[in-house]
């Protein structure tokens, strides 16, 4: 079930910060968690984790890809690297958090912790299950909760329709939506599976995500001066 279908203006006025303390409880329990090889699911579980700070970004995709599951850092492969194009465009500086420098301001997670595995048609990752996903969900409620994130960038369908609901993606993608005091960028996938973002259109739509996610980040630096 989605988050939230319900989208209207919210109060951007309330301070956030991260709670590192207990963000790094969570990570400790989702490193030790093996309910989805227990289940069946995995043939071997490996959640990916960081080491807790503080994020004013939060980053959801949809699962571990093989080079995240090799790394053990989220994002790590080309879905990485392009999304990183996009975090550098809407002008978030570089770090030393994440090797693309310009993710080092957010934090990365996604909607399951361990890789899938290749999917049966041999095209990509398999996409992880419901049963997956629900097991997954009490983390990613708790996560939002630790890192109380000013922003959500939701990559791919799934991750989009995880919180917006049934909506297609053209209809997401370069549109800003709120949540519980929360801007929620949507953007496609950044693997390059799908050529959804090969289109015209949809690279338009690509860039007004873009320009959204810098309006996003400069009212977030504003407020953290105020």
């Amino acid at each position: 079930m989605p988050y939230s279908t319900h989208i209207a203006p919210e109060d951007f006025t309330t301070v956030r910060r991260t709670d590192v303390a207990r963000l790094t409880s969570l990570v400790d329990r989702v490193a030790a968690c093996r309910a989805c090889a227990a289940a069946g699911y995995l043939a071997e579980a490996r959640p990916i984790i960081a080491e807790a700070r503080e994020a004013r970004v939060l980053v959801i995709g949809q699962a571990p890809g093989p080079v995240t599951h090799r790394e053990g850092v989220h994002f790590a492969g080309p879905a990485g690297r392009t999304l990183a194009g996009w975090f550098a465009a809407a002008g978030f500086p570089d770090g030393d958090a994440h090797k693309w420098p310009s993710l080092s301001a957010a934090w990365l997670t996604s909607l399951t912790r361990c890789f899938p595995g290749p999917s049966a048609s041999g095209n990509g990752d398999r996409a992880p299950s419901t049963k997956e996903m629900a097991l997954c969900r009490p983390f990613l409620d708790e996560e939002i909760a630790a890192v109380d994130p000013d922003v959500v960038v939701l990559v791919g369908a799934m991750a989009i329709r995880a919180f917006l609901g049934a909506i297609k993606l053209d209809d997401a993608v370069g549109q800003r939506f709120e949540w519980q005091g929360r801007a929620l960028i949507p953007f496609p996938h950044s693997s390059g599976v799908s050529r959804w973002g090969n289109l015209p259109a949809n690279k338009a739509k690509i860039e007004q995500a873009v320009a959204l996610l810098r309006a996003e980040r400069e009212r977030v630096e504003r407020e953290a001066v105020q």
